[in-house]
């Protein structure tokens, strides 16, 4: 049986949209799709674990990896270095599995350049006070690293219509429902259904 190419989507959001909670709550009732898990040389978070969320590698190891060519895609984002290694995707999709990335606007662009056919969805916040209050509430960062990402965050934003998909994270429980429906929809296409079920039209028409 011919195993179709797996399809690789990007979910991208700026810093406080609710971009991970989305993913981890729409890859739990859809177990096809396999998490990229992205490398990163910043420092752990509070309740971070090395290869769940990141793989934390050192600023050093991180650019020697960039230099041997090893990653996906990979930018600098609020002074630290974040990627998606070739390894962690390219063989999920040769096996058709479908893979997710969870990554910034940069390393979209970047995936769209390698990989056209990609599925791009941006998750938006439904305000900047909205922004502001979420980044506040993780309690993760300082005070000098949340100015710096509303700082940022505008910039981020304006990016939006580089994307196939945008939700407006509002409602948490409708925005996940519209983030699983893109990537139902997707599958459903007429080319991707004709190759699947192959032998079945042909028995149909026949």
């Amino acid at each position: 049986m011919k195993t179709i190419r797996g399809t690789l989507f990007v979910v991208a959001a700026p810093s406080g949209a609710g971009k991970s909670s989305l993913v981890n709550a729409v890859l739990a009732k859809e177990p096809g799709i396999a998490l990229s898990i992205s490398f990163t040389s910043r420092a752990p978070r509070p309740g971070e674990r090395h290869a769940q969320h990141y793989h934390f590698v050192a600023r050093e190891e991180f650019e020697a990896m960039v230099a041997r060519g090893e990653f996906f895609e990979h930018a600098l984002v609020h002074g630290d270095y974040k990627g998606t290694a070739r390894q962690s995707v390219e063989p999920q999709l040769a096996a058709g599995k479908d893979v997710l990335l969870e990554i910034d606007w940069q390393g979209a662009r970047q995936v769209r350049e390698q990989v056209p056919d990609c599925i791009s969805v941006f998750i938006l916040p439904p305000s900047r006070d909205a922004l502001q209050t979420r980044m506040r509430n993780r309690g993760q960062d300082s005070e000098e690293v949340i100015a710096r990402r509303l700082a940022a965050a505008r910039e981020e934003m304006s990016h939006y219509d580089e994307f196939d998909y945008v939700i407006v994270n509002e409602h948490f429980d409708a925005a996940a429902a519209e983030l699983r429906a893109i990537f139902v929809a997707h599958r459903l296409r007429r080319a991707a259904q004709a190759e699947r079920h192959e032998a079945l039209i042909r028995d149909l028409l026949a």
